[in-house]
């Protein structure tokens, strides 16, 4: 056994205590405890010495004796009689590191400066050491089913799951891996991360973060894509339309809800929800429903349907049905920056979606409540949720012990009992989060979005596509009173435009002026802007949630509009409205026209509806999108008295093809 001199005691060699910093400590423990027991070993160090085999043992001035042998944590022994990590185990680590000494390590001890390194070398038996033959079995089970993994190498790698983020703190040592589940939910996940991490030492060796598919029985035949029910649903659906689909149709969704949540289906099911979610407001005439949002949602399980009905991969029917996803994960604790927020009006209700940055995870977590209330954004941020103010949540850091994440990546906050959250105020220092949320590069991430698969067999997580921009300098801004929308260019160091973008809704009067001081620098110089992206010729559009400038970051939503002037005053002088856009005006048209036969149904489309048809396909034709003019064509062909198969085929054609275009825009 190698040792260590410290003073006159010798200690054995611990390349995991060696590892491990204020930053492993913290999310293995939280930061307060970390400070805590930093400062107390500097102020009063413990006696340290050598326990059985490589044990260290610490012995503190009041009596405390605190013991940790390998295997992390977990394994420690402190008389404290303090659960979990204490204090006297972290203080052990600092004093253990103080004591190493200044020179040159020996052979056997690990380099001074870490490198990358894969978990993947990590064998089935240290898993089963780790957590257990049975959670062994239980991972075993996901991965003859197949699953996806975003993975991140490094000196700390990451392995992003769909129940979770894996973490390995310590090169070669699972003791020290923490995943943001609760301890003791699902450490099954230790051993999918691992798994994924093999596949990607084989699939993308040379890439330091890769998407890959994981398991799946080799070989094994694929009888459909387990849908088939629920597409003649959806079927059904579209050849009533909402104005004619009657009760019986909205209660034989309750069957398909019951099997796809058996089968574990998680996106159709959610798709499925929403769809009779649809049929109900139509009926109940409530705001909720809209034509494109059905239409869409009928596109949507056929095109899942058809991307896994073809011979494919268990990894990749997996990535299209959810079909490896939990419904839910309890997470342990966390710490989530708070990206802004969303208010909306839905009938007589108001709904707001707080947006939080995970930055251990590198993923934005949605939670959202809503109220029976007449009350605009501003009262809203001062309603309490969690203990605290939506505003301070929305804009501050929330660290919590009581959250639940969902598959589509939605967060409950329980009130939980005294000290289960806290929320600071943030200065909007976002520098701090990882790549896959804080963009520099403006090009690289409008490559990032055209790379993304198509939208309708995409997962279906709700903040897949909010971004922290980092902002190098602002350039023109103009408004248009007609649209009530507010313009500003950003540029990123390169010189690379991208357009903010955000228009006036009543609910949040002070949405636009907020947008407007924050970005023309009257409250400092605008660093970052958070919001959902999206791409329109090859730029970025972000429709901002939070703008960080000097201080805690504004959210437009919540933002009180300024007294005694006009909507849009701040935004300096009013410029022309955009010119318009033949392209985006000739699909939206399109789509317009596709989704009205959803809403009225196949079998009961009134004769001009052809005509209407014909209009749309020819405005395609002139802005040079002929494949897309076809299939408005074949659509038009297959219409008739008593619309079948093929007509549905068709619309489902042509309506995938027309938003597709417009995704692509």
């Amino acid at each position: 056994m190698s040792e260590l001199a410290s003073g006159s005691v010798s200690l054995p060699v611990r390349a995991d205590l060696r590892a491990l910093d204020a930053d492993a400590l913290a999310a293995l423990a939280n930061r307060g405890l970390v400070k805590r027991a930093a400062r107390e070993a500097e102020r009063e160090p413990p006696a340290l010495s050598a326990g059985g085999g490589v044990t260290v043992v610490a012995e503190f001035a009041d009596g405390v004796r605190a013991e940790l042998p390998e295997g992390g944590l977990e394994q420690g022994r402190c008389t404290c009689g303090a659960t979990g990590a204490c204090r006297h185990l972290l203080g052990l680590i600092f004093a253990y590191q103080a004591a190493l000494p200044e020179t040159a390590p020996s052979p056997d001890e690990p380099p001074a400066e870490v490198t990358a390194w894969s978990p993947g070398g990590f064998t089935d038996e240290d898993l089963v050491t780790r957590i257990g033959s049975r959670l062994v079995e239980t991972a075993r089970r996901t991965h003859r089913g197949g699953y996806t993994a975003r993975i991140r190498r490094g000196a700390v790698p990451v392995a992003e799951l769909p129940a979770a983020t894996v973490r390995f703190l310590v090169p070669g040592d699972l003791g020290y891996v923490h995943t943001d589940a609760r301890a003791g939910v699902r450490d099954d996940v230790i051993a999918l991360a691992v798994w994924a991490f093999r596949a990607a030492d084989e699939q993308c060796p040379d890439i330091d973060e890769c998407s890959v598919d994981v398991g799946g029985a080799p070989g094994a035949a694929v009888t459909g894509s387990g849908l088939e029910a629920v597409v003649e649903f959806a079927a059904e659906v579209l050849r009533a339309g909402a104005v004619h689909a009657g009760p019986g149709l909205v209660a034989a969704a309750a069957g398909h809800l019951a099997t796809l949540d058996r089968a574990g289906l998680r996106w159709p099911l959610d798709a499925t929800a929403e769809l009779a979610d649809q049929l109900t407001a139509y009926r109940d005439r409530s705001a909720r429903y809209t034509p494109e949002r059905l239409a869409d949602l009928i596109a949507e399980l056929f095109a899942r349907h058809r991307a896994v009905s073809a011979d494919s991969g268990a990894g990749y029917r997996a990535r299209v049905l959810g079909s490896e996803e939990a419904a839910e994960t309890p997470l342990r604790r966390v710490r989530l920056d708070g990206l802004g927020a969303r208010v909306a009006a839905v009938d007589g209700q108001r709904r707001v979606e707080i947006f939080h940055g995970q930055a251990a995870s590198g993923v934005v977590l949605v939670s959202h409540r809503q109220w029976e209330t007449d009350e605009d954004g501003p009262a809203l941020g001062r309603r309490r949720i969690a203990g605290a103010t939506v505003d301070a949540i929305a804009s501050g850091t929330l660290v919590t012990e009581s959250a639940i994440r969902s598959a589509s990546r939605t967060v409950r906050l329980g009130a939980g009992r005294i000290a289960k959250s806290t929320v600071t105020v943030s200065n909007g220092a976002w520098e701090g989060l990882p790549p896959g949320l804080l963009a520099y590069d403006y090009a690289k991430l409008a490559a990032e979005l055209d790379a993304m698969p198509p939208r309708p067999v995409r997962a279906r997580v709700r903040a897949e596509l909010v971004r922290v921009l980092a902002v190098a300098e602002v350039g023109e801004s103009w408004y248009a009173p007609g649209a009530q929308r507010l313009t500003v260019e950003i540029r990123d160091g390169s010189g690379v435009t991208a357009t903010v973008e955000a228009t006036h809704a009543a609910v949040a009067p002070g949405r636009l002026d907020a947008v407007a001081a924050a970005l023309d620098g009257r409250r400092g110089r605008p660093r970052f802007v958070a919001g959902s992206v999206h791409r329109i010729g090859g730029r970025v559009v972000i429709d901002p949630y939070a703008i960080a400038a000097d201080g805690p970051p504004v959210v437009p939503d919540l933002a009180v509009p300024p007294t005694g002037q006009g909507l849009g005053s701040a935004a300096g002088p009013a410029g022309s409205a955009d010119p318009g856009d033949p392209l985006a005006e000739a699909v939206a048209a399109a789509r317009d026209v596709l989704a009205e036969v959803a809403h009225s149904g196949l079998a009961h489309l009134p004769g001009a509806h052809t005509d209407r048809l014909r209009w749309a396909r020819a405005a395609l034709a002139r802005v040079g999108l002929h494949r897309v003019a076809a299939s408005l064509d074949e659509m038009v062909a297959r219409l008739g008295p008593d619309p079948g198969a093929e007509a549905t085929r068709a619309w489902v054609d042509a309506y995938l093809r027309v938003s597709l275009a417009a995704d692509l825009r």
